[in-house]
């Protein structure tokens, strides 16, 4: 089964993929994956997308490939990024507990060492 059958057959509602299994190895993990937010768009949507990265973006260039306005193009591409999520490129700067939580989940900490710095006035 592909994306596209996997989408229509799911109809837009949320799932996950509990089996992944590697072509031509017999290698099989089970676990609970999400899948790519591309693939949960209706295949529809995705053709859409691919041809805009296909075209470098250029509206003028779906609007011939699609022959509608522009307008048109604009209205969907709105639609399509309201269904996605953004990576945050320019996140918070972590806080100074969450700086010592995070060393000391990768062991550079002891929990005496995380206490003494969270205890400390700043």
């Amino acid at each position: 089964m592909d994306w596209q059958e996997l989408t229509d057959l799911t109809r837009g509602q949320p799932f996950v993929v509990e089996r992944v299994r590697l072509a031509g190895s017999g290698i099989a993990i089970e676990g609970q994956f999400e899948p790519p937010q591309l693939a949960e768009l209706g295949v529809d949507d995705q053709v859409f997308v691919a041809a805009f990265v296909r075209s470098h973006g250029s509206i003028k260039e779906m609007e011939r490939i699609f022959g509608v306005s522009y307008p048109t193009i604009k209205a969907r591409l709105n639609r399509i990024a309201e269904q996605l999520d953004f990576v945050d490129t320019d996140p918070e700067p972590p806080t100074a507990a969450a700086d010592v939580v995070d060393r000391l989940q990768r062991g550079e900490l002891s929990v005496q060492e995380a206490l003494s710095e969270l205890d400390r006035p700043r």
